[in-house]
């Protein structure tokens, strides 16, 4: 992995890993289908902007379809699956499920995009979410509670899982930044049922809920979005899905030096196996193709 690329990871990490943050200030005055409309509206419109100003191609006709579904899965299920589902789950029974979204996405990367991760990286992958678990216990103040809501947080699993295998092939075809609006403006579509409420709850809501609404859009929405494809379009999607182990890393130390919630010590430890397991999948995880014979 090439310095350019290790930085859009880590920029994307940092950005997502603070959205969880964002998302609760939002809950406080917006409804979960709402504040999925405000964060992708936001999003669309900072899209919408650069599409104009750059004149961005539009998309082949033949792939209306496939970043349709892409947009449908990433954005429109996972997001509003998830805000739901933390209504009833506690955040870290949360992480825990999203932690499956590795496993899944190298079974399906596997099935249809013909990637195979060795030994080493399903060692791997075990580890991380060992670590990933060790995290959610940790901040879930040693026990976890799995209501109704955890198959919605499952479903976002599978669907972000989904999405990354669905994007992988339309990587080839469109610039990271371009796959990112399409898929966005997909996902945002369905989104406007919520539309109806939004009006009535802006009026009321704190400004710190809708700033955190436009944050989420900007930082972990729009800009991360197109980071993680740029990571995407380069590396396998099963390597790249791990990297989500060390996103509840960088939560706990957003919120340590944040708002100074002090992380317990099996989050710390945690943190530290979900590290190495993902440096294990990527530097012996991934099968690599036989050089070409000379």
């Amino acid at each position: 992995m090439d310095a350019s690329t290790g930085a859009a990871v880590a920029f994307t990490l940092v950005f997502w890993a603070s959205a969880f943050a964002g998302i609760k200030e939002g809950l406080v005055g917006y409804e979960p289908g709402q504040l999925a409309l405000v964060r992708f509206g936001t999003a669309s419109i900072v899209l919408a902007i650069y599409a104009v100003i750059t004149r961005m191609r539009l998309p082949r006709l033949a792939d209306l379809s496939r970043l349709g579904v892409a947009g449908f899965l990433g954005i429109t299920i996972y997001h509003v699956a998830l805000n739901f589902g933390e209504l009833t789950v506690s955040a870290g029974a949360a992480s825990l499920l999203i932690a499956a979204a590795p496993v899944f996405t190298a079974l399906l990367a596997a099935a249809f995009l013909g990637e195979r991760l060795t030994a080493w990286g399903w060692l791997g992958i075990g580890i991380a979410f060992s670590g990933a678990a060790a995290i959610a216990i940790g901040e879930s103040g040693g026990g976890l509670a799995f209501e109704p809501g955890a198959l919605l947080i499952l479903l976002a699993a599978v669907s972000t899982s989904a999405y990354f295998v669905v994007s992988k092939p339309l990587l080839t075809r469109y610039r990271p930044l371009e796959f990112t609006a399409y898929a966005i403006w997909a996902g945002t579509v369905p989104m406007l049922v919520f539309a109806p409420g939004l009006v009535e709850q802006a009026a009321t809501a704190p400004l710190s809920a809708t700033a955190a609404g436009i944050y989420i859009g900007v930082f972990p929405g729009a800009l991360a979005y197109v980071s993680w494809s740029r990571v995407l379009s380069r590396l396998p999607a099963s390597a790249v899905s791990t990297f989500l182990y060390i996103a509840p890393v960088l939560a706990v130390i957003i919120a340590w030096v944040w708002i100074g919630e002090v992380p317990a010590v099996t989050s710390l430890a945690g943190g530290t196996v979900a590290i190495a397991g993902v440096a294990i999948v990527q530097t012996k995880g991934v099968r690599r193709a036989p050089a070409p014979s000379q």
